[in-house]
């Protein structure tokens, strides 16, 4: 039985509060498996209850299961509102939603934002120019950038920002299933904010940006930053002025958090405390601030080990 749009809303709540839970993937495993059989997608029902936000997070899931489950049904999903849109209007929802309008929003800024940055560039206005037939990439997509998609990326008139725009396509075309043309409207206005706000495209600011930002993109562990950018959640003129430190995946921050824990508590573990002797000569530059340690380093009947360390130039010694 269908799912009316306030049933979708909650399942989406409830998914939302799943990760919390103590049987988090059971509980999330089934609110996906009902989402998949109660849901006959439409742009308006994908619009109005945001689920597609919601499961769209859950592709990049540390579950495999759980991340295959969450992109087959964003996949079933666009096959349903691109079918309903092939065959004219429909009704939307068991709740009688209405259909999609013309010229209505795609169908990944449902699946992927609420309104992502490529529903709202799609206007002829945008400039963006895609080869004919390849709006959906065939090849894998690990492969993929602007030469194998076949995109036209020269949309500047300037040899170094089109450079640039063709880097941020392929940075976010690298592991995607997302339409090419979307995709480069997204990288244009990546490339627009990044050279409104470091210009002229000569300047070393504008450049080492777009190429940090590249290298994050191209980055496997760092799926989640890609899916965030092209969806909307990371708009392009906060990605363009995100740190080092931000744009970097969470597990990486995570290792990084780690170590510098782990840093901290060596620094805090107590030295081992050395006596001073002014007795004792440094051979090397003849002060008597010489601070020692002694350790048992042969048998027990053998006399201790003496380890010397100048204060004033730093020499080390032993005797025994």
């Amino acid at each position: 039985m269908a799912l009316t749009n306030r049933e979708v809303e909650q399942k989406g709540r409830d998914l939302a509060k799943a990760s919390t839970a103590t049987d988090a993937n059971e509980r999330i495993t089934s609110l996906l498996a009902d989402l998949r059989k109660g849901v006959v997608a439409s742009e308006e029902l994908l619009r109005s209850t945001k689920i597609g936000i919601v499961v769209n997070k859950f592709k990049s899931h540390s579950d495999k299961a759980i991340a295959r489950q969450a992109q087959e049904l964003v996949g079933k999903w666009r096959v349903d509102v691109r079918g309903r849109t092939a065959s004219g209007p429909q009704s939307g929802t068991a709740s009688g939603a209405s259909t999609p309008r013309p010229g209505g929003l795609g169908v990944g800024a449902h699946l992927n934002g609420s309104v992502s940055p490529a529903a709202r560039m799609s206007s002829p206005a945008a400039g963006v120019v895609v080869a004919k037939g390849k709006s959906k990439s065939s090849a894998p997509k690990e492969k993929r950038n602007a030469k194998e998609d076949g995109v036209k990326w020269q949309l500047t008139d300037n040899a170094t920002r089109d450079s640039c725009l063709k880097l941020m396509y392929d940075g976010l075309a690298f592991m995607s299933e997302e339409d090419s043309s979307d995709i480069l409207r997204v990288a244009k206005h990546v490339e627009e904010a990044a050279y409104k706000t470091y210009k002229p495209e000569t300047s070393d600011p504008y450049k080492n940006k777009m190429r940090s930002l590249f290298q994050n993109l191209k980055n496997k562990s760092n799926q989640a930053l890609r899916e965030r950018v092209l969806s909307g959640d990371i708009t392009p003129l906060r990605f363009v002025n995100m740190t080092h430190e931000e744009l970097k995946s969470a597990e990486r921050q995570a290792e990084d958090a780690r170590l510098m824990k782990e840093n901290m508590d060596k620094a805090m573990v107590a030295e081992e405390e050395k006596s001073i002797s002014v007795h004792l000569t440094c051979g090397k530059c003849g002060q008597k601030k010489v601070s020692y340690t002694q350790a048992q380093t042969r048998s027990a009947d053998e006399p201790m080990t003496t380890f010397c360390e100048c204060m004033n130039c730093g020499n080390r010694w032993k005797f025994s």
